[in-house]
């Protein structure tokens, strides 16, 4: 990892204490925090998985399903089923202990489809970028407004897929691009 010339302080994701970070990759205090985000991560994605299971499994044809059912298809809390069903706005058959169902077709009709609502989320906006010299810096301009080394810009320009264009002996690269990158750093 390229190590930076000047001081970031950033609050860790995990503990939310105030540390100096020792690249502009830190985003945790210590290795402990950085453990405890990835197995975080980890539970979710597991969750998820089991989730995706569980939606698979019911039928279309079902007109009432469970809790457990609702929440893998719709990917709504269960906490805030059960509100919803005490304040009335989810109708419910009750077939015993443990054995709520709820009406399909009223989920559908306040909810989404879990799939859906995921595809909405990983949908990117497409940049477009002007690549004129009078848009953009060199990589010698970079390092020196920003006191860095050109090895560092230039991992930073790979690892978050920042055009560049060269003409000549120079390398451009946009300066909105590398102004949101380094003004976000430096605060």
């Amino acid at each position: 990892m390229p190590t930076i010339g000047f001081e970031i302080k950033r609050k860790c994701k995990v503990c939310g204490k105030v540390f100096v970070a020792k690249t502009l990759d830190s985003h945790y205090c210590s290795p402990k925090c950085g453990k405890v985000a990835w197995k975080r991560k980890k539970d979710a994605k597991d969750r998820n998985a089991k989730l995706e299971a569980i939606a698979q499994q019911v039928s279309d044809i079902r007109e009432y399903i469970s809790v457990k059912e609702a929440v893998a298809m719709f990917g709504v809390e269960r906490s805030t089923l059960y509100r919803l069903i005490k304040l009335g706005r989810i109708p419910t058959i009750n077939m015993g202990t443990r054995l709520t169902r709820i009406k399909r077709s009223e989920m559908e009709r306040l909810f989404l489809n879990r799939s859906e609502s995921i595809a909405e989320k990983e949908k990117p906006v497409p940049k477009t970028y002007s690549l004129e010299p009078e848009d953009c810096y060199t990589i010698t301009e970079i390092c020196e407004k920003y006191h860095i080394n050109d090895s560092s810009v230039w991992a930073h320009v790979r690892k978050y897929s920042i055009p560049s264009r060269q003409i000549g002996n120079y390398v451009y690269v946009p300066k909105l691009e590398i102004d949101n990158l380094y003004k976000s750093e430096v605060e």
